[in-house]
């Protein structure tokens, strides 16, 4: 299952959100060559977040397994990570539920309110797959933790909004629609899922933790970022006024 769009009417023009995206991709064409071989890697070991960077005292020899030791970022990886991505498929696929459900977080919070939730989601999803395994080696990338929160907040705010969803069955292709609470409450039940058969595996994969770090984060912050007075305006806030 996949999100195209929801019934969710956008009240003001989501200048954060459209800058987020614009970002992500300036990342992806300049710094990470969109994809090149060689391109790709170094940029992941450059402004990765590396867990075992930040608590754990790692030989050179470990270090060289998967990126150079000379490498890495350290602590701003935190931030840097957000903008880097793995594939087309992984900045497409975070890009798209970016657009999809950032402008009406943004309506809810303001552009500037949203931009520093965004970005306070994003340290929270990072922090929650170190701490899943401070001793990792692997580079973590992507926005999809920072975007997590977006639809933690969404959830909250927009619990009754019909999300469109397109779903592949075999060779037929079609699309329903479904509550935000039921589509997202889904995708963080698959995400759970996904984090404890992780706990324990060594080597690359989804950062499972860091989408369900992002996912809380969100939920809980989005009663201290949003700003009653935008959501008085908003139709479809809440659980009755839709």
């Amino acid at each position: 299952m996949f999100p195209i769009k929801d019934d969710n009417p956008q009240i003001n023009i989501p200048y954060v959100t459209y800058i987020i995206i614009g970002l992500n991709a300036l990342a992806w064409f300049t710094l990470q060559g969109m994809g090149s071989h060689g391109i790709l890697e170094q940029s992941v070991c450059q402004y990765g977040l590396i867990p075992a960077d930040l608590f754990s005292a790692i030989s050179f020899e470990a270090r060289e397994w998967i990126c150079p030791a000379n490498s890495g970022v350290g602590w701003t990886g935190l931030f840097s990570s957000m903008f880097m991505h793995g594939s087309w498929m992984h900045i497409l696929g975070n890009m798209w539920f970016m657009w999809v459900f950032g402008g009406n977080v943004e309506d809810a919070m303001g552009a500037r309110r949203f931009a520093l939730f965004y970005l306070v989601c994003g340290l929270c999803a990072a922090m929650a797959q170190v701490l899943a395994d401070t001793h990792s080696l692997v580079p973590m990338v992507g926005a999809s933790g920072a975007i997590g929160g977006v639809m933690g907040a969404y959830i909250m705010l927009y619990p009754r909004v019909k999300v469109h969803l397109l779903m592949f069955l075999f060779v037929f292709i079609t699309t329903f629609r479904v509550p935000a609470v039921l589509m997202l409450g889904y995708w963080m039940l698959v995400q759970l899922a996904g984090g404890f058969a992780s706990l324990g595996v060594t080597g690359g994969g989804v950062a499972f933790w860091a989408h369900i770090g992002g996912f809380v984060a969100g939920a809980v912050l989005v009663w201290g970022f949003k700003d009653d007075e935008l959501l008085a305006q908003h139709p479809c806030y809440g659980w009755r006024k839709f």
